[in-house]
């Protein structure tokens, strides 16, 4: 049987509709919201024979719970499948390129987990890994952050964190590590193969058995006065770096 999920926020249920207006079973909205921004929606909606229920906006609060942002509309979603399930079917797909992770060791914010759907959707990157437990999952609020990008990244949830790193470098994936003190800059790596970046979480960093499971470290230079890169945005800077790398160097 397929689950269902709720969507909140004009990002997500836009974006859902964008891509697979299908699997929306009915919008539910705020029966006295009527700004534009509400019109335009509802006429995708009418356009794809979406139903749309008016509310009122406790039973909203409700379905979004205490700090769900729900903007006014929520949505009753059929979950759709992802092309990847684990590292595996990523690894033995057949890709125009050599694959590209990102792997979230530990990262418990979701608007954190949000914003690096955003930028790996936008980076092209294959599959997003991290851990089950002391990390954020698939929950709403990163749902609504992500702006759809939760629904066309595959989000791979692993049990030892380590292990899958050590199988993803005897697949011949160049693990690579990022910390504040390591020996070599992002810009001064060769990131061209089939690549997991790995980012740490927002106060900790890398766990020190991530570190030695990596083949590299990696630092991201900085020249202000700040000391620390909020997860999303080291992320975006160190896939771009990637991207940027493959374009010169295709193999």
């Amino acid at each position: 049987m397929s689950e269902t999920r709720i969507l909140f926020g004009f990002h997500a249920v836009l974006s859902r509709m964008r891509q697979h207006g299908i699997s929306i079973q009915e919008i539910l909205i705020d029966q006295d919201r009527v700004d534009g921004r509400m019109r335009d929606l509802l006429e995708m909606a009418k356009s794809q024979n979406i139903r749309v229920i008016q509310t009122e906006r406790h039973r909203l609060d409700g379905f979004a719970g205490a700090n769900g942002r729900h903007q006014g509309v929520i949505a009753r979603v059929v979950e759709t499948p992802m092309p990847y399930k684990d590292i595996h079917d990523v690894l033995e797909a057949d890709l125009n390129e050599p694959p590209l992770f990102l792997v979230l060791d530990g990262v418990e914010d979701p608007h954190n987990l949000g914003a690096c759907l955003r930028v790996a959707d936008a980076m092209g990157v294959h599959a997003i890994i991290a851990p089950k437990d002391r990390a954020v999952g698939l929950n709403g609020t990163v749902r609504k952050v992500a702006s759809g990008a939760a629904e066309t990244v595959p989000f791979i949830a692993v049990t030892n964190l380590a292990r899958t790193l050590r199988e993803l470098k005897e697949a011949g994936v160049y693990v690579v590590g990022t910390t504040m003190d390591a020996p070599t800059t992002l810009m001064n790596t060769a990131l061209t193969g089939p690549i997991a970046l790995v980012m740490g979480a927002e106060s900790e960093g890398l766990r020190r058995l991530t570190q030695e499971t990596c083949d590299a470290l990696i630092t991201i230079p900085m020249f202000g006065s700040v000391q620390s890169l909020n997860v999303s945005v080291a992320s975006g800077m160190g896939l771009y770096e990637i991207r940027r790398q493959r374009e010169l160097n295709p193999l």
